[in-house]
């Protein structure tokens, strides 16, 4: 059986380094096939450790915290966690890259020393989201957040690559590519958007169904929804916003309801909790920084065990599923043939 390893950045997020030693040693309990560097403070991550096997310690004291300017921090605490887990990935000692931690430091980290993939100028961050009209299902949206600007070309990029990630890792034969836009109309939006349009429509490879507007992307109208940077970070913020918002007024309500109220609520009980796993989005994994050498992925600060533990399952997919390298040789390709057509 040929192992696959994983480095974790073990002192990342709000709870490390118990939830992440947690969630480690269920995925490797599931998983015989993965084995874990665990990069951070020795003693703290072996209070947490049940079992050795297949985990190995690096020890160092540095960390970078959430406080760290992200460019800054990488390039001056090269002995923290977050630094040695990536370099790890660089230098062929692992073959992917997690941490709980700072964001800004993991997409520096990924971009500087995992590097990109030829022919992609702009990684893009991948999230995972529920659709609220089936009672499974999701749908990813890039990118989520790693860029605040994008050009048309960008975008089209993140169109296939979103269409690998939904082909590898979900199991969708052929997704369906949204374009996020202010309307579903052809010429709707600004100059990028029109242009990426334009892109997306002309690649006969790509399953595109057109603009699709932020109040339906819950229901199930795309597979992959593209979006700049800047926009799409601010539509899953509102999305996790709203989500959260919500459930506390459903719980307020309730509880200032009466007892016709709370025995109402008793009974739906087993609603309000199958609502709830619905809305959580961790079940889905951790953000994929799309684009570079290796999977590089991000879970949330204040991620539980459960939440590494699935973001360490997604990891395995891709993994598996030998998806970054399909996408090195696609975009090598497309490079030959962009050459070719040039000579």
């Amino acid at each position: 059986m040929n192992l696959m390893k994983i480095a974790v950045d073990a002192m990342g997020g709000d709870n490390a380094p118990q939830t992440v030693v947690e969630g480690v040693e269920r995925a490797r309990d599931k998983y015989a096939d993965l084995e874990f560097n665990l990069y951070g403070k020795e003693s703290e991550i072996k209070k947490y450790l049940k079992d050795e096997s297949r985990i190995q310690i690096i020890h160092t004291d540095s960390e970078i915290d959430m406080n760290d300017e992200p460019v800054r921090a990488i390039r001056r605490k090269k002995d923290s966690s977050m630094v040695l887990a990536a370099k790890a990935v660089k230098d062929g000692e692992a073959d992917a890259f997690f941490s709980c931690g700072n964001t800004g430091a993991l997409l520096t980290a990924g971009l500087l020393i995992v590097g990109r993939i030829k022919g992609i100028s702009r990684p893009g961050l991948l999230s995972t989201l529920p659709m609220i009209s089936k009672s499974e299902g999701a749908f990813n949206l890039l990118d989520s957040g790693a860029n605040a600007e994008n050009k048309p070309e960008h975008l089209y990029k993140y169109a296939i690559l979103g269409k690998y990630y939904a082909q590898k890792v979900r199991g969708i034969t052929n997704p369906r590519i949204g374009l996020l836009n202010n309307g579903t109309e052809e010429h709707k939006g600004n100059k990028t958007t029109q242009e990426a349009y334009q892109l997306l429509k002309a690649d006969s490879d790509l399953n595109f169904v057109g603009n699709v507007e932020s109040n339906a992307i819950l229901k199930d109208v795309a597979d992959v929804v593209v979006a700049d940077g800047f926009t799409g970070n601010a539509v899953l913020k509102a999305i996790e916003g709203t989500a959260s918002a919500t459930m506390h007024l459903l719980k307020d309500s309730i509880l200032n309801s009466g007892v016709t109220g709370k025995l109402g609520a008793l009974l739906l009980k087993s609603t309000f909790s199958e609502l709830k796993n619905k809305m959580n989005q961790s079940q889905y994994g951790g953000a994929v920084l799309l684009g570079v050498k290796a999977p590089v992925v991000k879970a949330h600060g204040s991620s539980d065990s459960a939440a590494v533990y699935y973001t360490l399952k997604q990891i395995h997919k891709m993994l598996e599923e030998k998806m970054i390298p399909d996408l090195v040789a696609y975009f090598e390709e497309a490079a030959k043939k962009a050459d070719s057509v040039e000579e």
